[in-house]
Formats: structure tokens, sequence, C-alpha cells
């Protein structure tokens, strides 16, 4: 078994997370995954916090387990969302899309483990003097929002200019992508696109279909020119995203344009009209199944790869 100071952090058994999409990792989902010894996530995204709250009383009635709560801080209902997960008493809660440290204190102070999403390693280090917990070093490979480094040159460079634990995200699917996290100096990963693909998630199944035949080019970045990238399947939406940007349109225009894409992708599967946010890893999700499976198969194979990497090793008196 695969046991690091994630583990210890979040009294989870394996190091894990699952990442906490919008319209995506809902209740259901979340549970499944601190079911099976991960830390499963609710997603905030811009979702009202009466939403929230109803999420989180529906996923602590199918577990006992820990768990945590995402919260995009570009949401008009971020401070909201704070609130209620004080209220609430949430284990853990993850930020994104913005500087969160305004907020870590008043989390810490209600016994709520801070984990913020960086893309940066000087974010990392702010964030580490205001008190987070722990990190997560997201490499523009992920879906959703991103930066412009990608994760196997953040990884390290976070791990190295922090003392707190850090949590590698960006492009990691399987057994393989957690080993070289590991490799990197993390202590577990956060993984988006592959627990769409758990047969708990309850999005469109013509979201998990067009995962399933994504390949390694499928995803494109629109919102670049607007300073808001975002990676996405590529579809006609995102297509148009690009010409609009192309073409000068204003940030209002093209905010308007993909007002509620994301909710017609996740829950009812509108491929023309709809932004199926993935990662690049997309290509490497081959099938559905049980969150506990993904998690089980994923570990079995990091330890593998370990195990290989380790017989690799060998004495100067052998070679």
């Amino acid at each position: 078994m695969i046991h690091t100071r994630l583990c210890d952090l979040l009294n989870i058994r394996h190091p894990i997370l699952q990442g906490g999409m919008a319209w995506v990792a809902t209740a259901e989902l979340s549970a499944a995954v601190s079911e099976a010894g991960g830390l499963g996530i609710l997603g905030g995204g811009n979702a009202p916090p009466d939403y929230v709250r109803d999420q989180i009383r529906q996923l602590r009635r199918l577990t006992d387990k820990p768990f945590g709560v995402n919260i995009p801080l570009f949401s008009e209902y971020a401070d909201a969302v704070i609130d209620v997960c004080i209220e609430e008493r949430v284990p853990v809660v993850t930020t994104g899309a913005g500087n969160p440290g305004p907020a870590i204190k008043r989390l810490k102070e209600a016994g709520i483990i801070v984990i913020p999403v960086v893309a940066s390693v000087a974010l990392a280090r702010r964030l580490e003097k205001a008190g987070a917990d722990a990190i997560i070093a997201e490499g523009m490979e992920s879906g959703g929002h991103i930066g412009d480094v990608a994760t196997l040159p953040l990884v390290p460079q976070v791990v190295s200019a922090v003392d707190i634990p850090v949590i590698a995200a960006g492009g990691i699917a399987d057994g393989r992508g957690l080993a070289a996290a590991l490799a990197l100096g993390a202590v577990g990963v956060q993984m988006g696109t592959r627990f769409i693909c758990a047969e708990e998630c309850t999005v469109h199944p013509e979201y998990k279909r067009r995962i399933i035949e994504a390949g390694d080019r499928s995803t494109m970045v629109s919102g670049a020119a607007l300073g808001h990238p975002v990676r996405s399947l590529r579809n006609p939406l995102s297509r148009k995203f690009v010409e609009l940007e192309q073409k000068g349109a204003s940030e209002a225009e093209i905010i308007a344009f993909g007002t509620g894409a994301l909710r017609r992708a996740a829950r009812e599967g509108d491929w023309e009209n709809g932004t199926f946010m993935a990662g690049q890893s997309a290509g490497l999700v081959n099938d559905i199944k049980p969150a506990r499976q993904i998690i089980e198969d994923i570990i079995a194979e990091a330890e593998q790869v370990l195990r290989y990497c380790v017989n690799l090793i060998r004495d100067s008196q052998d070679s």
C-alpha cells in the first residue's frame, strides 16, 4: 500500500483526490471516492450556497468518510459558500481561480484543512505563508481553468519552494501518473477527467462517451486572449469561442455566449452547445467503472511501476 503525508493529513487511505469539477463532482461521485479511500471533493462551481449546502448534506448521508468542497474564487457566491462550509463543518476546502489568502484564516479557525490549487511557484509560496495546509500544483494539461506551466516542470519547482505537502494535478489518470508524481516529490495526486468516467458520476452519458473516444490531441484551450484560458474537448462550441476571440469580441460578449455551456454539457450532453471540460489525460481514459475500481487499479499500477523503478537500481560493484 502507498502511504504518504497526505494520507495522514486528510485521514484517507490512498493519496488520491478527486477534482472538484463544477456540475460534475456531485454528492454521488464524491461520496463514492471517499468511500473508496480517496478524498471526494464536491464541485462548488458558480452554484448558490443553498445548493452547496444541500450537496454537503446529501454526501454525508452517503458516507461518513472525510471529504472536501472546492470553491472557485471567481464565483459571486464564493464568500457565502465559505460561510456554508464553516457552518456545515466541512473537513477540507480546496480553492481555485484566485488567491484565497483572505479566507484561509477564517477557514482554519473553523478547523477546516485548506488546500489551494496553484499554477505558479510564487502563489504557492504566498499561500504557504498565509497558512495553507497543502498545495495542489496544477499543470496546464488539466481540464477547466489552467495556468501556463506544465505539470512536469511545475510540481518539482513547487516542491522545492515550500515545506507543506504538494499534490500534483494535470494530465494524471493512471498509476503511472501517480508514480511519476511521487518521483517528483509530490505526496499524492488530484484527478478530474478520470473520475468523469466513474459509474457514480452523474454527468450525461454523452460526456463520458466523448472522453472515452478522445485521443491525445482532442482538447483545446480557449479564453487565452482574455487572460482566462480554459481547456475542454475540441467541439463546435470551443472552436466558436476561439473564433470570437480572434475577431476581437469583448469579454462581455464571450462570457454571454458561453453562459450555461458547462451545464449543457454535464446535464444535457449537448455536444454542439456545451463546454465539455477535460484534461489532456482524456486520451488515457478508455472505460467506465466504479470509483473504487478506478482507485484500486491506479494504486496497483503505481505500486508495480515503483517496484520496477527500484529494480533498475544497481550497486556500482554490480555494473
